[in-house]
């Protein structure tokens, strides 16, 4: 038999004899967890426990092997409850530190281990000690806010693991010749022509909003922009950063824009950029104008350069975005993608109709009885005419082929659904059109 489990036996042994001997409990729990069995030794802390409700080492060993069994929400409950009163032990602060770092709080981490140090030097836990940059032979503005991603710089480790790799390209997308030429000249030409730009003092990124009426493209297009260059692309939608957690949305930003910097050159593609950049005139809560001064922050690069990250957004409602955002060298381009036009509309129709049974299709009549529909409309309507068709296949038990004819009359049951929104543009174009923001807007709608 191996030492330890004589060792254990005997303790255990010793506790059946004597059930409500406390410090005895203890030991054999402090033993089992010395020998990695921490299962066991929780079982035995809690007993303990029982015993003596407010004995704070026994709660913080319990504390411990919750840690050390990755059952952070239990181990933080028990310390939370620790460092709230005034005799709490220096071993509650490091492992509350250690519980901060676990979640990637870096100043509350180096914050607690530097108050369990003032309490009792001697709980000095040197590997945390060096991830923190507490110690000797760190400078107080690292410890400050922590080592743990300044030592390493941003990597794998640290960062969310999948970045897609779009296979579209410009190619692939109908009409919209006028924005893909902005993003061309914008963002995409000096990685294809970086002699040329690099003597202009050109630097490679910028960051560009797309808006218009819902599904017109505007996703589609960031994705085709990253595979016209075989750039990473990361699409961030409002679950991606915010929480309901003071800090976690601006920690969760910044990492996505360490994401990006990380896998240069990448698009960071920001959806309903509103959410995130609404206007802070309008918001009654401090944590959301902090999170956009976050946003901007990164946009800036202050803290770590963005050359090689190309920065996309797209949003409905550009009058909800902060002003602050479109200043140059944040998003200095504000581009109109309005409903397909007329070619576009047939590209649109075609692919949708790609590798299904049909017959007689002139593309040409339907784009033009398909006038202010988006892509999504146009989808729509291939979608229902097929649904039609298979009612009539099921009906006759013989598949047949979608005409024209079906197409044509699944576009007369719809209406766009971009008129809605240029019901609402139309007011901002006409009163709130400063700078001439809107300008594509009216002349979209002929008023210009």
């Amino acid at each position: 038999m191996a030492h330890s489990d004589e060792a254990i036996r005997s303790l255990r042994e010793a506790v059946k004899v004597s059930p409500d001997n406390t410090p005895l409990r203890v030991h054999l729990a402090q033993t089992l967890a010395g020998f990695g069995r921490y299962e066991e030794a929780e079982h035995e802390f809690r007993d303990a426990l029982a015993l003596a409700p407010h004995d704070t080492k026994i709660k913080v060993g319990l504390a411990n092997v919750y840690f050390q069994q990755d059952k952070t929400t239990q181990a933080m409950v028990v310390v939370e409850d620790l460092v709230g009163k005034r005799d709490a032990p220096a071993g509650a602060y490091v492992l509350y530190a250690k519980l901060l770092l676990r979640e990637g709080d870096v100043p509350g981490a180096v914050a607690q281990y530097k108050l369990a140090l003032e309490i009792d030097p001697e709980s000095r836990d040197e590997d945390l000690g060096r991830q923190l940059g507490v110690g000797s032979g760190y400078e107080e503005g690292e410890v400050s806010q922590g080592r743990v991603r300044d030592a390493r710089g941003p990597g794998p480790a640290d960062l969310p693991s999948e970045v897609e790799r779009p296979t579209i390209t410009f190619k692939d997308v109908g009409g919209m010749d006028a924005v893909k030429e902005e993003i061309g000249i914008k963002i995409l030409y000096p990685l294809k022509f970086p002699d040329m730009y690099k003597a202009y003092g050109k630097e490679v990124g910028g960051g560009i909003i797309m808006y218009g009426p819902p599904g017109c493209g505007k996703t589609y297009l960031a994705r085709a922009t990253a595979g016209e260059i075989g750039a990473g692309f990361i699409s961030v939608g409002i679950s991606d950063v915010l929480e309901m957690w003071i800090g976690n949305s601006e920690r969760n930003l910044h990492e996505l824009f360490e994401q990006a910097r990380y896998n240069k050159p990448c698009v960071l593609f920001f959806d309903e950029v509103d959410a995130l950049g609404g206007r802070r005139s309008d918001m009654a809560g401090g944590s959301q104008r902090q999170l956009i001064n976050q946003f901007l922050s990164e946009m800036d690069g202050i803290e770590r350069s963005n050359e090689g990250v190309l920065i996309l957004a797209a949003t409905n409602a550009p009058w909800h975005v902060d002003p602050a955002f479109r200043r140059p060298g944040r998003f200095g381009q504000v581009l109109f993608v309005p409903p397909p036009d007329l070619g576009a509309r047939r590209e649109i129709l075609r692919i949708h109709c790609r590798n299904k049974p049909v017959e007689n299709i002139d593309y040409d009549q339907v784009a033009k009885k398909s006038d202010g529909f988006s892509g999504a409309d146009l989808k729509d309507v291939v979608d229902s005419a097929i649904e039609n068709k298979l009612r009539e296949a099921m009906k006759a038990g013989v598949p047949k082929p979608l005409t024209g004819r079906d197409l044509l009359a699944a576009a007369s049951k719809r209406r766009p659904t971009t008129r809605e929104w240029f019901s609402t543009a139309r007011n901002y174009a006409i009163y709130s059109n400063q700078g001439g923001m809107y300008d594509d807007v009216l002349k979209y709608l002929k008023m210009s």
